[in-house]
């Protein structure tokens, strides 16, 4: 069965399209790792709750914009050796797409929530 990562991060606004060509860099390295696909998502009715809800999980402040993202993997093997492949400092030292000053996070990075989910439920 299939494996996913998901993340939720708050952006500045200012920022959407500094978000999208980081996206455009950075995604298709975990394509080139396995990833079967990725999917980037800018807020666009994300309401308050009364208990908790998206943009106090990442602690948005005034002018920035939730972003839930999620990468799909063939299975959990390959997203663990993908992940393990990134963290290591030689192909982090000779990936550009991974280099803070050529490809910066247009976000902070601290606020992102993200982990690794097994699906239990697949339809279409």
């Amino acid at each position: 069965m299939s494996y996913v990562d998901g993340f939720v991060i708050a952006v500045p606004a200012a920022n959407k399209q500094r978000f999208i060509d980081h996206a455009r860099t950075a995604d298709p390295l975990f394509v080139e790792l396995g990833a079967t696909r990725i999917v980037e998502c800018w807020e666009d009715d994300v309401p308050a709750g009364q208990v908790t809800d998206f943009r106090r999980a990442v602690a948005a402040e005034e002018g920035e914009s939730v972003v839930l993202s999620w990468i799909e993997w063939p299975d959990k093997e390959t997203r663990d050796a993908a992940m393990a492949k990134m963290m290591d400092e030689q192909f982090i030292k000779n990936e550009p797409r991974m280099d803070p000053a050529r490809n910066p996070m247009p976000f902070d990075g601290k606020r992102m929530i993200f982990g690794g989910f097994q699906p239990l439920v697949e339809l279409g």
